[in-house]
C-alpha cells in the first residue's frame, strides 16, 4: 500500500476522489496552505441533470482569486446560491432511490451559512466520509510545498478537464441514464443518492 499522499479539499468531490483516497486509508494529508485555484473542484461539483452534466459552483468573493490561501477564501453570499444548488439537486435526484434517505441531514449544508469555503468543504467532507463508513481522522498540511512526489500528489491531478479512463469506474444505475447513458466520475452525491449504503462497493 502506498503512503503519504496529499489531497486538495473539494466541494462535493467526484467519485474518483474517494477511489484514490481509499488507496491510502488514513495515511494522507489534506492541503490547507495552498493558494486558491480557480476553475477546479475546490468550489465546483458536477451532477447529473435531466439534460446531462450540470456544474454547481460555490461563488467566492472576487479578491479570493488572487493569491489567497484556500483556507482564507470567503464564500460570496450576495445571492442565494445555496437555494439554487438545493433546487438543482432536488430536480436531479428527487426521484433517485436514496435522496430522501439522506435529505434531512444533507439539507443543512444549504440552509446553514458558512463564511469560508474551506470550512464549508470540510464540514461536507466529514459528512460524506461518515456516509461511506470511513472512520478517518483528517490531518492537514502545515505549510505549502509545491514539489511533492507526483504519484502521491493529487492537488492538480484530480481535475474535471483531465481525460477520464472510463474503465476505472464501475457503472451503477443513474436516474437519467436512459437519456444520456452512464456518466462516470460525477459528484459522490450522485452515487450516494442512487446507491445509498451500497455506495462504498463502487469506489
Amino acid at each position: 500500500m502506498q503512503t503519504s499522499a496529499i489531497f486538495p479539499l473539494f466541494y462535493l468531490p467526484p467519485v474518483g476522489y474517494f477511489s484514490h483516497l481509499k488507496d491510502f486509508e488514513a495515511d494522507f494529508l489534506i492541503e490547507k496552505e495552498e493558494h486558491f485555484v480557480k476553475q477546479t473542484y475546490r468550489n465546483r461539483a458536477v451532477v447529473y441533470s435531466p439534460n446531462g452534466p450540470l456544474d454547481l459552483i460555490v461563488p467566492v468573493l472576487k479578491g479570493a482569486k488572487i493569491h489567497t490561501k484556500m483556507k482564507d477564501v470567503k464564500i460570496s453570499n450576495d445571492f442565494d446560491w445555496q437555494r439554487l444548488h438545493w433546487k438543482s439537486l432536488e430536480s436531479c435526484y428527487r426521484n433517485s432511490a436514496y435522496f430522501e434517505y439522506y435529505e434531512d441531514e444533507f439539507f443543512r449544508f444549504y440552509e446553514q451559512k458558512f463564511d469560508f469555503l474551506f470550512d464549508y468543504n470540510l464540514e461536507i467532507m466529514h459528512w460524506l466520509l461518515k456516509q461511506l463508513k470511513k472512520n478517518v481522522v483528517l490531518k492537514f498540511t502545515a505549510e505549502y510545498v509545491e514539489e511533492q512526489d507526483v504519484a502521491h500528489d493529487f492537488r492538480k491531478r484530480i481535475h474535471f478537464k483531465n481525460p477520464l479512463n472510463v474503465s476505472e469506474f464501475k457503472p451503477y444505475f443513474q436516474v437519467f441514464d436512459d437519456r444520456n447513458g452512464f456518466i462516470p466520475n460525477l459528484s459522490i452525491v450522485d452515487l450516494l443518492f442512487n446507491q445509498g449504503p451500497q455506495s462504498k462497493l463502487y469506489i
